[in-house]
């Protein structure tokens, strides 16, 4: 005899099975590598630092319109 098959629990474990290929494809085509997302916040610290090292005025300085006097 065959052996007895739950067909709801079939049904789920298929229909898993299937998110978990069309997430892992997505993955491949829209997905970026962790070492890509640090090369990408380490230029962005980069380019921050570099815009606030040439400010004319550094914050908390006298005369700094900022403070409000």
């Amino acid at each position: 005899m065959a052996d007895i098959v739950n067909l709801r629990q079939l049904r789920k474990q298929k229909a898993r099975a299937d998110k978990e290929q069309v997430a892992s494809q997505k993955r491949a085509l829209h997905g970026r590598t962790k070492a890509e997302k640090q090369r990408d916040r380490m230029v962005a610290d980069k380019s921050e630092r570099f815009v606030a090292g040439h400010h004319r005025e550094k914050p908390g300085e006298a005369g700094d319109p900022s403070d409000g006097q």
